[in-house]
């Protein structure tokens, strides 16, 4: 392993600080062709996110999603927010949460599935949350008609501040936030979200909020 990691660590703050996503370990390598072993940038890695748990950085090194990204400090959402131009995101309403819910926990799974667990029609929100790009379609059962089947995103996981599914609420927890989102507490403002994932979110995605 080089015993120098600073030009290393150097190149990984400047990548990560312009990508909009986040970027996994092997892509990170990648970037550094043959010069550069993958050993070296996860080493290079771990001390930028030891660097960015200092006082006084305004800035933490997140993983998130299956890869590494900036996020300001939540003390900080004030000041960001005063120089960049809010954009309001659009309220999930308790609908969406619960078919989100259901899509994440069961998937793939077909609009007759989650219609059936729901009990009502669920074509208009399934369609709102392909357009929030929060599911995707990802095939056909095979069965008569051949519906679509969807599964939750990576901007899914990046919204709700997950690395993985692995690390979904317990169905108690959802339980809560479901009945807190049929009262309309949920989500109804980048305010109200300030402690969430991705507050506050800047939009050439600079700047983060984290949880």
């Amino acid at each position: 392993m080089s015993e120098n990691l600073d030009p290393i660590k150097s190149a990984l703050e400047a990548v990560l600080f312009v990508s909009d996503d986040p970027l996994p370990l092997a892509r990170l390598t990648e970037l550094f062709g043959d010069r550069v072993s993958r050993e070296d940038v996860a080493a290079a890695l771990a001390e930028l996110l030891q660097d960015c748990t200092q006082p006084g950085r305004g800035v933490s090194l997140v993983e998130v999603a299956g890869g590494y990204q900036f996020y300001t400090k939540p003390q900080n959402g004030e000041f960001v927010r005063r120089m960049i131009d809010k954009r309001k995101k659009a309220a999930i309403s308790g609908a969406a949460l619960e078919t989100l819910a259901i899509v994440a926990y069961r998937q793939p799974i077909s609009r007759a599935e989650i219609e059936a667990i729901r009990g009502v029609s669920s074509e208009g929100v399934l369609h709102n949350l392909l357009e929030k790009r929060m599911i995707k379609i990802a095939g056909r059962k095979d069965v008569p008609g051949r519906p679509f089947l969807y599964r939750t995103t990576r901007q899914f996981l990046e919204y709700f501040g997950l690395n993985s599914l692995l690390d979904l609420p317990k169905i108690d927890e959802l339980a809560r936030a479901l009945s807190d989102a049929e009262e309309g507490e949920l989500f109804s403002s980048d305010e109200e979200r300030e402690e969430g994932v991705l507050e506050g979110e800047e939009e050439d995605g600079r700047a983060r909020s984290e949880d």
